[in-house]
């Protein structure tokens, strides 16, 4: 294997070293994946407004997200069932955020309980929530990741039901056998494979709660004192109806494109979101970054953070840990070179002025048609 110079080449190599029916669950969209290449392409049609002629000999790309003070604000998104990906899974990733002095968000079909991230050693992590039908399962759930040290709650609020994943539905994908998801141990939902459908899909339909609303938010709030992130937001409405109940941030996210097809790239909802919020609480976002410079354009469209997910699997499937730690390690220098070239020096110099945006290009004249 020649030298990684940047992160896209390792979803090549995952691509090789994973099964099929592995690859395709952690890399393809719903449907015909339009929202999938989106994510990625819209970043493309934001370009620069660089200043210049600004000492940028010392860069400083400290944040503090919910009261923690982290290194930069790239953070781990939440994905389901890294120990597909490497046997150290869960463990690897979080590792390597400790290392990195940045967040780690376990997902709720962990391959590894809250637990026993925590044994891990130090590191900020928040939760990630599925809500099932059961809430005394959701309410035990909240109650062991506060007590391992989690810090937040990230409640995911796009996923009534799952989204048609063509590719799942070919592979007839199943979680493999070896596998249960850690953090229903002692709960009997940690196989997921049980009865007459296996998929995954089946499971989920069985379990998650489809009449999730703004009350559980409220709710949320009655079994935990951990702050609540609420991800899957993409207007402006929804933006102000989270403020109003309460939540204590969001993040616009389109859940990896894996759910509703034709919904926005999040960078391009980004902006709507952050007028619906008005200051009051941080936006955050996630989907498509793959580039320091894709971390600069979310900021200077209002995010306080950003959060990364394929990325993490793809190096993980790779390198295992020392795959998810050169990861951070690249965007952070893509983007320490991305604010120097752009003559910001802190976080808070990156303003809207240092990009335009496709509704931003001047409007080029046209010959005026005569009949």
């Amino acid at each position: 294997m020649g030298e990684i110079t940047n992160i896209n080449e390792y979803e090549a190599i995952a691509k090789q070293k994973l099964p099929k029916m592995v690859y395709d669950y952690y890399a393809s969209g719903s449907e015909d994946q339009w929202s999938l290449s989106e994510n990625r392409n819209a970043f493309s049609r934001i370009l620069f407004r660089p200043r210049i002629l600004i000492d940028v000999t010392n860069i400083d790309m400290t944040t503090t997200v919910l009261g923690f003070k982290i290194t930069m604000p790239i953070m781990i998104a939440p994905t389901g069932m890294q120990k597909m990906a490497h046997p150290e899974g869960e463990y690897a990733t979080a590792r390597a955020s400790s290392a990195a002095g940045t967040i780690m968000t376990l997902s709720t079909w962990a391959t590894s309980s809250v637990e026993e991230v925590a044994s891990t050693g130090p590191g900020i992590r928040f939760f990630q929530l599925y809500v099932y039908k059961d809430r005394n399962v959701v309410a035990q759930l909240v109650r062991n990741a506060e007590k391992a040290g989690f810090k937040a709650i990230v409640l995911t609020v796009d996923t009534p039901r799952l989204g048609h994943r063509e590719a799942d539905i070919k592979n007839r994908f199943v979680i493999p056998p070896f596998l249960t998801l850690k953090n229903f141990e002692g709960l009997d939902l940690g196989k997921t494979n049980q009865g007459n459908d296996p998929s995954f899909a089946s499971y989920a339909a069985g379990q998650v709660d489809q009449s999730l609303s703004w009350k559980d938010v409220k709710w949320l709030q009655t079994i935990s004192s951990l702050p609540i992130l609420v991800k899957g937001i993409l207007t402006e409405e929804d933006a102000r109806l989270a403020v109003q109940h309460g939540a204590d941030g969001i993040i616009v996210s389109n859940h990896g494109a894996r759910q509703l097809n034709y919904v926005p790239a999040t960078i391009m909802a980004l902006e709507e979101v952050v007028k619906g919020v008005q200051g009051r609480i941080p936006v955050f976002m996630d989907g498509g970054i793959r580039r320091g410079t894709d971390v600069f354009k979310a900021l200077a469209l209002g995010a306080a953070g950003v959060f990364i997910g394929r990325p993490v699997l793809f190096s993980l499937a790779a390198e295992g840990e020392t795959g998810v730690r050169k990861v951070l390690q690249m965007l952070r220098d893509e983007f320490e070179l991305t604010m120097a070239l752009n003559g910001c020096r802190s976080l808070k110099e990156i303003t809207r002025a240092h990009i335009m945006t496709e509704w931003d290009y001047p409007r080029l004249s046209r010959p005026v048609s005569r009949s």
